[in-house]
C-alpha cells in the first residue's frame, strides 16, 4: 500500500535498533510518513503538546457522591511526536564526538552486514562517508536521539526541521535498523 505521495508503505511495522545496539529500542514506526533513501529512513513528524494526567473516572464510579477530591496534577509535555511516542532520549555531540561515534557505529554495522547481507556492504561503505560529511557540516542544525535504553554505542537518530522551520523530520541509518512486523 502506498502513502498519499506515492511512497511505499510497509504495512504496520515497528523499526527497531539492530546490530550495534539494543534490539529492543523502538526508533519509529510506519505510522509516520516514511521516505526511504539509499542510506536513510527519513521520518516526518509533528510538534505536539500532550496533557498527561490521572483520570479520576477510572477509580471512582460515583465521584459526586464522595468527598471532593484534592484534584490531580496533570502535566503538559511538548515535543516531536516521533521522540515522544518511541521514548527516544536526547543526547549531544560535538564534531569530534560525533565522528568518533560514527566511526565505531559504521564499523559495527559493516561487520553485521558482512555477516547477514554481504551484497549491501559496498553500497553502505561508499555512501556513508559523504552523508556523514554533510551531517558534520551542518551539525548545529541537528538534535541527536538514542533509543530508550540510551545505549551509547547504538543508533543515533538525527532530528532537523524542513525549510519551513515548523515540520520536524528524523534521519535514521537504515542499515542499522531491523524492521519488525507486528
Amino acid at each position: 500500500m502506498a502513502q498519499p505521495d506515492g511512497s511505499p508503505r510497509i504495512c504496520f511495522v515497528f523499526i527497531k535498533c539492530d546490530y550495534a545496539s539494543s534490539p529492543d529500542d523502538e526508533m519509529f514506526s510506519d505510522a509516520f510518513k516514511v521516505k526511504e533513501t539509499d542510506l536513510f529512513y527519513e521520518v516526518e513528524g509533528k510538534t505536539v503538546t500532550r496533557t498527561e494526567g490521572f483520570d479520576e473516572a477510572l477509580i471512582s464510579a460515583n465521584a459526586s457522591a464522595e468527598e471532593a477530591s484534592e484534584g490531580t496534577d496533570s502535566t503538559s509535555v511538548s515535543g516531536v511526536d516521533i521522540v515522544l511516542n518511541h521514548k527516544l532520549q536526547e543526547t549531544g555531540y560535538d564534531k569530534k564526538q560525533y565522528l568518533k561515534h560514527m566511526k565505531d557505529y559504521v564499523k559495527a554495522v559493516k561487520a553485521k552486514l558482512e555477516e547477514t547481507n554481504p551484497g549491501r556492504v559496498q553500497a553502505f561503505v561508499e555512501g556513508i562517508t559523504p552523508e556523514v560529511k554533510k551531517i558534520v557540516a551542518n551539525l548545529g542544525n541537528y538534535q541527536f536521539f538514542t533509543g530508550e535504553s540510551m545505549n551509547p554505542d547504538g543508533m543515533v537518530g538525527l532530528l532537523d526541521y524542513r525549510e519551513d522551520n515548523i515540520t520536524p523530520y528524523m534521519l535514521f541509518f537504515k542499515d542499522g535498523l531491523l524492521v519488525e512486523k507486528c
